[in-house]
């Protein structure tokens, strides 16, 4: 549930991950046991979906996913990446280091 006008700015933040195959369960069920729950007890986001990117199953070297957390502001997003951001971050490259490497971008909905 959320509050945001239908003619609001919505703001998604998308991360994609490039996971090696022999990893993925592992990568996803931590995603979704751990580090997605994290984020989102920043309490900066209203909400998430992550979903699985298709790619060509003959040349498919990795697999991909996408995460997309929903702001509401711009402001949300400066607050998690300066107060939250750095930690998360180096624990994924903690654990995974470039088993996993994430490409982030910015949707504005218009």
């Amino acid at each position: 549930m959320n509050n945001i006008t239908p003619d609001h700015k919505m703001i998604v933040y998308n991360v994609t991950l490039s996971i090696l195959p022999e990893i993925e369960n592992e990568v996803v069920a931590w995603l979704k046991n751990e580090h997605i729950p994290e984020v989102m007890d920043t309490n900066l986001f209203l909400e998430y979906k992550m979903f699985r990117i298709v790619e060509n199953p003959i040349t498919k070297t990795h697999n991909s996913f996408a995460i997309q957390y929903v702001l509401e502001s711009w402001e949300n997003f400066e607050t998690y990446n300066t107060k939250h951001a750095p930690l998360l971050r180096a624990k994924t490259i903690e654990k995974y280091g470039e088993r996993v490497l994430a490409f982030r971008t910015f949707l504005e909905k218009i």
